[in-house]
């Protein structure tokens, strides 16, 4: 079932759900007119092909401390360091996303610190001593203006 074809009333069932994945099958199946099984059926299908691949919790980062988001392009010293580097990435817990990109950076991630002084402790002690980064621009964000899924 790994092609699986989704239609309009798939999109619908997705869209809403990336609003809210609590949202009851009974209450899809009202906004949607058709049977809570077909909903059940088509969030089966979509989860068995790979299309749903979990439900997730949105926490606001800020209420637990977080208040610096920052992203680090990295410029890596030869582009076949990349899965050795980002294993070492992935020891560190700051470390919330990481890209391998094309371009000017070979690695995009992005942090999360309670403060500025972590972030420096961070780029020093633990991402630019690492052994194959050549070097490291960070770019901090003022405001996340835009957080969305994408709109099928």
């Amino acid at each position: 079932m790994n092609n699986y074809q989704i239609d309009d009333l798939d999109k619908k069932i997705l869209n809403k759900l990336m609003d809210n994945a609590r949202l009851p099958y009974t209450e899809l199946a009202k906004m949607f007119r058709v049977s809570a099984a077909t909903i059940h059926v088509r969030i089966e299908k979509m989860k068995k092909s790979g299309i749903i691949t979990g439900t997730h919790l949105a926490i606001d980062h800020k209420k637990l401390g977080y208040d610096v988001c920052c992203y680090i392009g990295i410029k890596l010293s030869n582009a076949g360091d990349y899965p050795k580097v980002i294993e070492q990435l992935r020891d560190i817990d700051e470390v919330v996303e990481a890209h391998y990109t094309t371009g000017q950076y070979s690695i995009f991630i992005k942090i999360m610190t309670t403060a500025i002084e972590e972030l420096q402790w961070l780029l020093i002690d633990k991402i630019q001593s690492i052994d194959k980064i050549q070097a490291t621009d960070t770019l901090i964000s003022l405001q996340n203006s835009i957080d969305r899924d994408i709109v099928l």
